[in-house]
């Protein structure tokens, strides 16, 4: 992409992203690794909501609802020392440590990761088509997940969810 508006625009997203933040959004300003993925959980499902309300967002709903999953896994993760701040983990590393973790079963990580796995990456590459029922039924298991972790770890209070 040898254009000189494309370099320029790269290179400024750049600057950006080395500079401090100016004006963060609202409920991700915490201190805490676990807190702020939790938080990011808490946006994504709120997007994935908002989306699903419009239209024809399926597969976006679908990918936010997966990413939204794993950030309420990943703040479990953290808040519980199975994962470290700056320990970097892949998707799959993330539903078996949350496995390990005690936070469902083998089995369940296994159904887990298979529809990871098997659908996720289908409905991305678009070799899978994102529908209405397929996004609804994501986007509330992402729910239920992010519900059961903040019951498990007493943290219901720090959600910023507004469906709760």
């Amino acid at each position: 992409m040898d254009n000189s508006h494309i370099e320029d625009t790269l290179d400024q997203a750049q600057k950006l992203f080395d500079q401090n933040p100016v004006q963060v959004e609202t409920g991700l300003d915490v201190d805490s690794a676990e807190l702020l993925q939790l938080r990011k959980a808490c946006r994504l499902l709120e997007a994935a909501r908002h989306l699903k309300s419009e239209n024809g967002y399926y597969t976006v709903v679908i990918e936010t609802s997966f990413a939204a999953i794993e950030r309420t896994l990943q703040f479990y993760l953290l808040k519980n020392d199975f994962l470290y701040p700056d320990e970097y983990v892949n998707h799959r590393e993330v539903y078996e440590r949350s496995s390990e973790a005690g936070l469902y079963s083998n089995n369940f990580e296994e159904k887990l990761v298979a529809l990871w796995r098997n659908n996720r990456s289908r409905s991305y590459y678009r070799e899978g088509v994102g529908s209405r029922d397929r996004a609804s039924q994501m986007l509330e298991l992402a729910e239920v997940i992010h519900d059961h972790v903040l019951q498990l770890a007493g943290e219901s209070h720090e959600c910023i969810c507004n469906y709760s």
